[in-house]
């Protein structure tokens, strides 16, 4: 019970990382757009 606890919880660490991450992307890619025009 407790493993699989643990491992959700870092399952859930792996994809918040991976969303800040795209979004970070994102916004880079808007602001790069923004400033060349």
């Amino acid at each position: 019970m407790m493993e699989s606890m643990g491992m959700g919880m870092m399952v859930g660490m792996v994809l918040v990382c991976l969303l800040v991450v795209v979004i970070l992307v994102l916004s880079g890619i808007a602001l790069i757009k923004y400033l060349r025009n």
